[in-house]
């Protein structure tokens, strides 16, 4: 895997108009039902593993996978046995 650091990472997303560039980290075997966002995000997973559901599909995402959200879009997270951790830019309305 060949991650960019975290300052490339929020380098370009800034570049491309994104306004806020964080990293997440979340605990073993989360889990976040339904949910929406009111920012669009583009984001890659760091460490361990997640499952992202929208549009009646599952992404099992592992590190260096990328994943982009449209804003208000309804979807389901899961996160692995080790947690997870992922950086993430936001672009709020």
């Amino acid at each position: 895997m060949n991650l960019p650091s975290f300052d490339e990472f929020r380098q370009k997303a800034m570049a491309a108009g994104f306004d806020e560039v964080i990293e997440r980290e979340w605990a073993p075997n989360t889990v976040l039902d339904t949910h929406t966002h009111a920012f669009g995000v583009h984001a890659i997973l760091t460490r361990g593993e997640m499952w992202l559901t929208m549009h009646g599909q599952t992404q099992h995402l592992l590190p260096g996978s990328i994943f982009e959200l449209d804003p208000n879009v309804p979807h389901d997270e899961r996160y692995g046995a080790e947690g997870a951790a992922y950086w993430v830019a936001r672009k709020n309305a």
